[in-house]
């Protein structure tokens, strides 16, 4: 990449687990300023928030990464939360951002956007071809909606927001949280704990059928950081490894990988989520030159490693 083009940088959701990655990348570059809001300073749900927040750091460039998330549970416990705050933010972000003339808005949205019966693989075409899955549409919805935001924004103010779709993703430094991690560390924890408290069975939802594709962090942080330098067209663009895997598959390799060797017995009272996910990644190559670098085992080595030298220690103290 030659030289990065903007030099005052807000990264909201930067101190979290994709954030956490994007900042990394940044500081790695040349003549840049990046500033990450804390929800304590700055609670973007509140607009007098945002506008303070463009006021005090005068960016040229917003990547917004902030949301309020989680897994299935999460998100059927809490649609109207995760709906209108995520909405919010998002809304009011593009807004002050084209009334403070940003140079560049990149809004990082979720493939959770896409509709429930999506033909595999999801193409960014297919965005509106119907209802997304039920129990994680509102989140879904709202984050789609800064789609909208931004196409209405370029036709009418000639406004540069972008708007990216990252698969599923997991890594070092995700949640472990058992009430709001995603499938993979919340698999990995299971794992792990049977394996250290000689549990003969582990307890995982669903039937094992969905599928899912996975995108390491640092990759999707090199996306964006890509996109953020070179992409400036309205349509969107999916981010991810172009392939999948079924839940059932996924969880023997993380068995395997971690060293637990007993039952796994299928809640299948339990939610499955989306039938299937799958991305067609082509256009994130031949826009932006993006393709995933780390390998899913691989990746998958370094987030259970990771989890059994550092985040296993914190979550001891935490519960």
């Amino acid at each position: 990449m030659e030289k990065f083009p903007y030099k005052r940088i807000v990264v909201t959701g930067g101190s979290g687990f994709l954030g956490r990655h994007l900042v990394k990348q940044l500081e790695a570059l040349s003549d840049v300023e990046i500033f990450v809001p804390r929800k304590e300073s700055y609670d973007l749900v509140e607009i007098a928030n945002v506008r303070r927040l463009l006021l005090d750091t005068k960016p040229d460039l917003i990547i917004h990464l902030a949301a309020i998330v989680g897994g299935i549970g999460a998100n059927q416990q809490n649609p109207g939360r995760f709906f209108y705050d995520n909405l919010m933010m998002g809304a009011q972000l593009i807004e002050e951002a084209r009334v403070s003339d940003v140079r560049k808005f990149v809004a990082v949205g979720t493939v959770c956007a896409y509709p429930k019966f999506t033909p595999v693989p999801f193409r960014e075409e297919d965005l509106w071809n119907g209802y997304p899955e039920e129990t994680n549409a509102p989140y879904g919805l709202a984050k789609k909606m800064m789609l909208v935001q931004s196409q209405s924004y370029r036709q009418q103010y000639g406004f540069n927001s972008i708007f990216l779709l990252p698969a599923n993703l997991y890594g070092p430094g995700d949640s472990f949280d058992q009430a709001r991690s995603h499938v993979i560390p919340a698999l990995i924890r299971k794992c792990v704990d049977a394996r250290e408290q000689g549990d003969g069975h582990i307890d995982v939802w669903g039937t094992g059928n969905a599928s899912r594709e996975f995108l390491y962090v640092a990759d999707c942080a090199d996306a964006i950081v890509k996109a953020a330098a070179e992409y400036d067209e309205g349509e969107p663009v999916n981010i991810g490894s172009g392939s999948e895997i079924k839940i059932s598959e996924l969880v023997k390799l993380i068995a395997r990988l971690t060293g637990f060797e007993g039952e796994i017995r299928w809640q299948t009272d339990k939610p499955d989520g989306q039938p299937r996910r799958s991305l067609d990644v082509s256009r994130a190559q031949e826009k932006f030159g993006f393709r995933a670098s780390t390998s899913f085992e691989d990746g998958l080595r370094r987030t259970i490693d990771w989890y059994e030298e550092t985040a296993k220690l914190v979550t001891a103290e935490v519960y």
